[in-house]
């Protein structure tokens, strides 16, 4: 007799049964959407709403509803060119501080969402956006590593009485002249000294003695890996300009960076704005004048300028500028040994510490303020035509007191929490790009080709599992019905993994779906020969069922773990198109065993299990 254990046939419900319930919210179309979220200076409340849903009747857009969810503001709509027409009405509604953003907003039922069912995210050929592809420039940003190392050196020089001749940069390297030879050995053992991410080495010229100036291996990784990172930083802060509510955002490799923008149909003003420069400024605060007075009076004295905070309070900062960010090499949020609260710690090159220095000297037990500069493109309404501006909006993100006389390192305090900290890091590291980049590859899908792309893969997996339905009912007759009941209930859970995981969907990754359709029931396929070949030397029907099973698994799994291997060493060196093939074939390996080998011997048991001498069909 043939038969599982009660546990095992419970286990097997227990999974078909969570796999459909988490693959049910794929069933449900997703609206499209304009979702809005607020800026430091903005509210989403239902006031709010309310102004939103007065501004789209006033033009005749149809939609089906506005509500809050999760702190945004999220307008449904029945059709895309409704969304497109309302985004451009609430650009040029000036309403504040708000990001408008195009999204696709899932319509899974309450009781569906209350368990955490999420129907699967789509990638961009099945969304449609913009995907760039960003090169970074590593010789620009060790150069620029450099560059901070030759005003280090001429104040080495200086301290030291060491005579030379003006440091001279090139592309990797900086060269110094000296008067004499022994100028420069003291100059190689002062730098060897101070500057352990520097190499020294003697020219070889006789003539005229002089040393050529390296990074190490060590610091020239560290560079890179800095560039890159604050790039990203850099680049996410300047995405949420863009009005995106999914962006992506990652490394990939050494020196570049992929950017997914969904949603987006302007790939010109994408990369415009992801090219587009920020900038910080340190200013002393005028604490002789009082900044509400200057808000009430719409004036501000003269020699200062008003400013905002970041949560909303008014500053009156001198139009003197003592620092520009441009000047700052590193900033790490730590914490102030001697209060031990939180604190950022600058780092600023050679011309920027004499600056600091020189502004900080006199104004000890002064408010200093740091001011965050960045370029904005606003769209209104003008006279019946859309015009697009483009202007720079400071707001001051920190305001400490000068406690003493700063140089090339200080800190800056009076932070409320590691966390704030570690924002105005970002905030001071993210300011400008760290290295020039280089869009290499751009990709722009259109919603309607995203759609299309929706169509034609649905298409193909129905085409391929009906072929196999078919074939696999008349070759092996009822134990083919079978097959095709777990080849069923494969695909339903592949879904459930992609849906429970939020892995993204891709064009690649249906092909990898329908490659698992024609492996799932391969694994079947050696099952039902090898019975075949059983009951054809004489054994009964349920020794026959069991061999085939016991004797074919070898064989099914070896098959599968090559596969296996195969794709991930597609996900862990492959990118883009080719993970989302590898994350689908991965799925689909693992339920493709659990559906093929676990599930059609339960059904087969099922039917067969108790019977004495069965006539198998197949």
């Amino acid at each position: 007799m043939n038969h599982y254990p009660m546990w095992k046939n419970m286990l097997i419900i227990a999974i078909v049964v969570i796999g459909g319930f988490f693959a049910l919210p794929n069933l449900y179309k997703s609206d499209d959407a304009i979702q809005i979220s607020a800026g430091r200076q903005g509210v989403v409340d239902l006031a709010f709403v309310a102004k939103v849903e007065a501004a789209l009747k006033a033009k005749s857009i149809e939609f089906k509803r506005a509500a809050l969810e999760d702190e945004h503001l999220i307008i449904r709509f029945s059709d895309a060119d409704s969304q497109l027409k309302a985004q451009e009405v609430l650009q040029v509604a000036n309403f504040g501080d708000y990001t408008i953003a195009l999204n696709l907003a899932p319509t899974t039922p309450g009781w569906l969402a209350a368990f955490g069912a999420k129907p699967m995210s789509l990638g961009l050929d099945l969304r449609g956006g913009v995907h760039l592809l960003i090169e970074v420039d590593m010789a620009s940003a060790e150069k620029k590593a450099l560059e901070g190392y030759v005003s280090d050196l001429r104040e080495l020089f200086k301290q030291e009485k060491i005579k030379n001749k003006r440091p001279q940069l090139a592309s990797d390297k900086i060269t110094v002249a000296f008067r004499s030879v022994e100028d420069r050995d003291l100059a190689e053992s002062k730098i060897g000294r101070d500057f352990n991410q520097l190499i020294v080495k003697v020219a070889e010229d006789d003539a005229i003695p002089s040393l050529t100036v390296v990074l190490t291996e060590v610091a020239k990784r560290e560079v890179r890996s800095f560039a890159l990172q604050q790039n990203i930083i850099t680049l996410r802060n300047r995405i949420n300009e863009l009005g995106v509510a999914e962006p992506t955002v990652q490394q990939q490799g050494d020196s570049r960076i992929v950017v997914q923008l969904p949603g987006i149909r302007d790939s010109a003003s994408a990369k415009k704005l992801l090219g587009s420069t920020a900038t910080l400024e340190f200013r002393l605060v005028d604490y002789e004048h009082d900044a509400q007075d200057a808000v009430n009076s719409g004036r501000a004295p003269a020699g200062s300028k008003l400013y905002q905070h970041r949560d909303g309070r008014p500053f009156l900062l001198e139009n003197r500028i003592m620092l520009s960010g441009e000047r700052i090499i590193n900033a790490i949020s730590t914490l102030d040994q001697q209060s031990g609260t939180p604190a950022v710690s600058i780092t600023l090159d050679g011309k920027g510490a004499g600056q600091m220095s020189n502004a900080t000297k006199d104004n000890i037990g002064n408010p200093m303020a740091v001011v965050f500069i960045e370029s904005e493109i606003v769209t209104r309404e003008v006279d019946g035509e859309i015009v697009k501006t483009s202007y720079e909006r400071p707001e001051v993100i920190n305001v400490a007191t000068i406690r003493a006389q700063l140089s090339k390192k200080f800190q800056i305090t009076g932070l409320d929490s590691p966390e704030e900290a570690y924002e105005l890091a970002l905030l001071l590291r993210a300011g400008a790009l760290a290295a020039p980049i280089e869009i290499v590859e751009e990709r722009t899908v259109g919603p309607s080709l995203g759609k299309d792309n929706i169509e034609q893969g649905f298409k193909s997996v129905v085409i391929g599992f009906i072929f196999v339905l078919v074939f696999m009912a008349i070759w092996y007759r009822i134990f083919g019905m079978v097959a095709n009941l777990a080849l069923a209930f494969n695909l339903v859970l592949i879904v459930a993994l992609l849906s429970m995981l939020q892995a993204t969907l891709t064009m690649p990754g249906i092909a990898g779906i329908v490659l698992t359709v024609g492996m799932a029931v391969d694994a079947n396929v050696l099952i039902f020969e090898r019975i075949r070949e059983e009951l054809r030397v004489g054994n009964s029907p349920q020794a026959s069922i069991h061999a085939g099973y016991a004797k074919a698994f070898s064989t099914i799994a070896d098959a599968n773990v090559t596969t296996l291997i195969a794709a991930i060493v597609l996900f862990g060196f492959g990118t883009g198109a080719i993970k989302g093939f590898a994350v689908t074939l991965i799925f689909g390996i693992a339920t493709s065993m659990f559906t093929a080998i676990m599930g059609t011997r339960a059904v087969i048991n099922l039917i067969y299990g108790k019977k004495n001498k069965p006539k198998l069909s197949i």
